[in-house]
């Protein structure tokens, strides 16, 4: 039962019973229930606030995932491209530095050093050839 609702079932017994509001204990009764509708509506108003902020807050929360998916979403992309190739790094035996780069730069067979200029060469096929004797290998 609402809290209005319950007001309301005991201002109805305080009349059923016939309270007396010129006695003492009636003025009392009478006086405590009227409080108590007050401070249901006030309730009631604030419930009915609230649901407004609640579906006010709903819509700018979308809003924004909009907005987010505007501003954020073709860096996320970008992101997913980036986790999907493979990074190799190697050092550079000039200047002894870290060189990272992707899968495109090992087809290319070569990579420069971008601290130095010295120029890297990768010779796959000798990475091929052992990888098909571990295949050989591995199947007796």
């Amino acid at each position: 039962m609402e809290i209005m609702e319950r007001v309301s079932y005991l201002k109805g017994l305080a009349e059923g019973m016939e309270l007396d509001v010129e006695k003492k204990e009636g003025k009392l009764l009478a006086a405590i229930i009227d409080v108590l509708e007050d401070i249901a509506l006030e309730l009631e108003d604030i419930q009915d606030d609230q649901a407004e902020l609640a579906d006010g807050l709903d819509v700018v929360s979308d809003d924004l995932e909009d907005v987010e998916d505007v501003v954020f979403g073709e860096e996320e992309d970008e992101d997913e491209e980036d986790e999907d190739e493979d990074c190799y790094a190697t050092t550079c035996p000039n200047c002894e530095e870290t060189i990272y780069f992707d899968e495109s730069i090992l087809d290319d067979g070569e990579v420069t050093c971008p601290n130095c200029g010295e120029k890297l060469e990768f010779d796959m096929d000798s990475l091929d050839e052992t990888d098909g004797e571990e295949d050989d290998g591995s199947e007796e």
